[in-house]
């Protein structure tokens, strides 16, 4: 090889580096900013086009038991609700939280209405995490204590900063703040609906997580259950994520990189009411245009994960359920504001 050629090929690479740069960058550029307003109460919402996405997941139990080993194959029935895979359109855009509501955004909520969380207003409490009663328990420890009056809103047992995802309040908590608002600002807040929680948690993606399908990379994009958590659960140690983002409990909200439509948290960190009561079969007859779910039921449905989630229960596709008067220290919300016609 003379020397010309010796030249050419360290030069060639340098330019088809500049070149892919280039490309990333007009790329990159060629996506819209995400059109972002903030209301009353200090809460950002991202506007969400109308569109069409494929809701729930059509993947086999072997593709999970492959991606998720230590998941037992009994367990993946319980999965069989996500299906089947079927086309939805939202007809209209909206306006979604950019974040989950924070515990500030919560506290100004009370104060200014005057509105008596149920875990104080029926005196039962919330839960909480309680090393004590972890040691009290070694054979069966998962560390969590409650209901007791001692847990609320307020304390879930760790330390939060005023920009940590509220969490341990009801759907009818979620419900109140949503109704307050709406009554203050003249415009319409609610909890999304599955369908509308869901297509914004996609936000174009056809893959189990906002950012991909890989479960072991989530800890780089959300705040799951990882290495920073095992400490306080040595039981669960073999469910964790091999990574650690450095958060044991809750993370302040947008801590970790929105997903394509500009929200953040979207999974991971508190679990997030919706709307919708809770039907285990509905999506085989579900309606096409903005469905909103079975039309009487006595559960609710909350989706998303949290801290202290595995990663199969953390696609977007996952639906989870509760009571509707239920508070858990994973527990937060999100809200939606309409646009106006």
């Amino acid at each position: 090889m003379n020397m010309q050629q010796q030249l050419s090929k360290p030069i060639s690479k340098a330019v088809g580096l500049l070149i892919a740069m280039l490309c990333s960058i007009q790329v990159a550029s060629a996506q819209p900013a995400p059109v972002v307003s903030e209301n009353s109460l200090g809460m950002k919402f991202v506007r969400i086009p109308a569109g069409e996405f494929f809701m729930g997941s059509d993947e086999t139990g072997a593709s999970l038991q492959a991606s998720f080993p230590q998941l037992e194959l009994k367990r993946l029935d319980e999965l069989s609700d996500e299906m089947p895979l079927h086309r939805v359109k939202i007809s209209r855009a909206f306006d979604l939280g950019q974040t989950e509501v924070t515990k500030a955004q919560f506290e100004k909520f009370l104060n200014l209405s005057g509105y008596v969380p149920e875990s104080i207003k029926d005196q039962t409490g919330g839960y909480g995490y309680s090393i004590e009663h972890d040691r009290t328990r070694p054979e069966k420890a998962d560390a969590f204590a409650g209901r007791d009056p001692i847990y609320s809103w307020k304390n879930p047992g760790f330390e939060q900063g005023p920009d940590h995802p509220v969490v341990n309040i009801t759907w009818n908590d979620a419900m109140a703040l949503a109704h307050w608002l709406s009554q203050k600002e003249g415009k319409v807040y609610r909890l999304p609906t599955e369908a509308e929680w869901e297509y914004a948690c996609k936000a174009g993606t056809k893959s189990r997580y906002p950012h991909g399908n890989e479960p072991q990379e989530l800890f780089k994009w959300a705040n799951l259950f990882d290495a920073s958590a095992t400490p306080h659960w040595q039981r669960w140690h073999d469910k964790a994520l091999v990574g650690n983002d450095g958060f044991a409990f809750t993370s302040p909200v947008a801590s970790y990189p929105a997903n394509a439509f500009g929200v953040h948290d979207m999974v991971g960190n508190a679990w997030e009411w919706v709307s919708d009561h809770y039907g285990e079969n509905y999506y085989k007859n579900s309606p096409k245009l903005d469905p909103k779910g079975p039309a009487k039921g006595h559960l609710k449905v909350r989706r998303g994960g949290s801290w202290h989630t595995w990663p199969i229960y953390a696609r977007c596709s996952y639906r989870n359920i509760n009571a509707p008067d239920s508070r858990y220290t994973l527990l937060g919300m999100r809200l939606l504001r309409e646009l106006a016609p």
